[in-house]
């Protein structure tokens, strides 16, 4: 394994979610994107020494990301999270993710003009590994859909050249890399699965 594997993975995506665990001002000086995830799954998984210290908290307590940011009940209130994350990073893309559901075309609306940079509409299919099966399945619509009213909103409130859309959730294959893209997405997350 190469020795700078750290380095190299330290400067990439950092996410900032719901409960702002582990989120200081050198993991967000060290990114290249930020990711505000508007949508996610309590996560209660039992915490390493390892997590722990990356996420600041105590080892061997689950952590629980409460559904709703606590700072954000508005779009103003997420223009003001994108200012300060823009202050802490200057140079980071600033991505916000959002569930496909109905009604994320309006939001994403709002969330272009807070001037987020990237937009990642996450199907419903979709999930991570530290994510339990009850909570990943049946959350939302699949990701064709909110893309296409997504991009359809952003095209119609001439919003869609300020963002850099970006399907998440089950993409496997050549097909779903065409579809994608001819509903409006520019960017796709794959999950390999070994």
């Amino acid at each position: 394994m190469n020795p700078n594997w750290r380095e190299k993975t330290l400067k990439q995506e950092k996410e900032v979610a719901s409960g702002r665990f582990g989120v200081t001002i050198s993991y967000l000086a060290n990114a290249d994107e930020i990711q505000i995830k508007m949508a996610r799954v309590q996560n209660q998984e039992k915490v390493t020494e390892e997590i722990a210290a990356t996420r600041h908290s105590t080892p061997g307590v689950g952590l629980i990301s409460p559904p709703p940011h606590h700072d954000i009940y508005s779009i103003e209130d997420l223009s003001e999270l994108i200012y300060d994350l823009k202050c802490a990073n200057p140079t980071a893309r600033i991505s916000v993710k959002l569930v496909s559901e109905v009604g994320v075309g309006i939001v994403s609306s709002g969330v272009a003009k807070a001037k987020a940079e990237h937009i990642t509409i996450s199907g419903h299919d979709g999930g991570t590994g530290a994510s339990s099966w009850t909570g990943i399945k049946g959350a939302g619509l699949p990701w064709e859909l909110g893309i296409a009213e997504t991009h359809q909103t952003l095209v119609l409130n001439d919003l869609r050249s300020h963002v850099i859309l970006q399907a998440d959730g089950q993409l496997r294959t050549g097909f779903d890399v065409m579809i994608a893209a001819l509903l409006g997405a520019m960017n796709l997350v794959f999950q390999l699965h070994h």
